[in-house]
C-alpha cells in the first residue's frame, strides 16, 4: 500500500493573517500576476572581456526568458554548480531563487523576460554580486546599486555592471575551490540586505500572485457548482507599446509593460 503523502505544516508566517484583497477586475494583472519586459542585453565589454549584463540573484521570484533575437549565453551559479546555456531565437528557460545569473551578449541578444510575483523584483528582490565589503555595508550597497540622478545613466549602469562582475568572478573562482560552501557568505549577506523589506513584499504577494491564485480557486468552486455567472465578467485588456525610452536595468535596456496602464478593449 503506498504511503500517504504528508501535507506540509503551514505556519502563520507562510499564510496571510487575513484574506487577500479581491481582484476588482479579472484583467488587472498579467496571467498569474507575472511581469513582462522586453530586454535588449547590454553589449558593453565587461572586465573579463565578455559583453553583457550584471550578475545578480533573486531571493523570492522565479525568472524566465524567451529568446526573441540574436544569440548569447546564460551563465548560472548555484549550489548545484556552474553552468552555461546557449541562447538562440525560440529558446525558453527559467531559473528559481538562489541561482546567480549573468547574460552574455554574442550579437543582438533580445529577450522577453517573464518574472514571477510582479512587484517584488521592482521592489528590490534582486541582489547584485558586488564584492563582500560592499555587500556587508547597506549604505555602500545602495550607493553602488543606485544609478545617478544627474543624467549620466549609462556611465552609472556600466560602473554598476563592472562592480557586479568583479564580485561574481571572484565568487565563481571560490566555488571552483570550495564548492557550495563558497556561496554561503554571499547568500547570508543578500538576506541581511533585504530582510527589512519582507513585510512590504508580503503585502505585494498577497495582493498579486496570491490573490490571482485565490481567484482561480473561487472560479473552480463556481464551476464545481455549475455556476457560470463569473464568465459574464470576462474582459479583454490591452497595453500599448511604451512610448518612453528604455530604462537601464541590471542586464540591459528594459521596456516594461505596466498592466496599470492597460485599457479595456472589449
Amino acid at each position: 500500500m503506498p504511503a500517504l503523502r504528508k501535507e506540509p505544516n503551514l505556519t502563520e508566517r507562510s499564510v496571510p493573517h487575513a484574506p487577500p484583497p479581491p481582484l476588482t477586475s479579472p484583467g488587472l494583472s498579467f496571467p498569474g500576476a507575472t511581469a513582462v519586459t522586453m530586454l535588449e542585453v547590454y553589449d558593453w565589454i565587461a572586465p573579463d572581456g565578455l559583453r553583457g549584463g550584471s550578475a545578480h540573484v533573486h531571493l523570492a521570484s522565479t525568472e524566465g526568458y524567451v529568446v526573441l533575437a540574436g544569440h548569447g549565453r546564460l551563465q548560472t551559479l548555484g549550489a548545484r554548480g556552474y553552468a552555461e546555456s546557449e541562447l538562440h531565437p525560440g529558446d525558453c528557460l527559467w531559473f528559481t531563487p538562489g541561482i546567480i545569473h549573468r547574460l552574455v551578449n554574442q550579437g543582438g541578444l533580445r529577450l522577453l523576460v517573464i518574472m514571477a510575483n510582479a512587484g517584488l523584483p521592482e521592489a528590490g528582490d534582486a541582489v547584485l554580486t558586488f564584492p563582500p565589503e560592499i555587500l556587508a555595508d547597506p549604505a555602500a550597497y545602495a550607493r553602488a546599486a543606485t544609478l545617478p540622478a544627474n543624467g549620466a545613466l549609462e556611465d552609472g549602469a556600466r560602473r554598476r555592471r563592472d562592480l557586479a562582475i568583479e564580485g561574481y568572478l571572484a565568487l565563481r573562482d571560490q566555488f571552483a575551490e570550495r564548492g557550495p560552501a563558497a556561496l554561503e557568505g554571499f547568500f547570508a549577506a543578500a538576506v541581511r540586505l533585504v530582510a527589512g523589506r519582507v513585510p512590504q513584499w508580503r503585502q505585494r504577494w498577497q495582493a498579486g500572485a496570491f490573490a490571482a491564485s485565490a481567484a482561480t480557486g473561487r472560479q473552480l468552486d463556481q464551476l464545481a457548482d455549475g455556476d457560470a455567472g463569473y464568465l459574464a465578467a470576462g474582459v479583454l485588456r490591452q497595453i500599448a507599446r511604451p512610448a518612453g525610452p528604455a530604462g537601464y536595468g541590471m542586464c540591459g535596456l528594459l521596456t516594461r509593460y505596466d498592466p496599470a496602464t492597460s485599457v479595456t478593449s472589449r
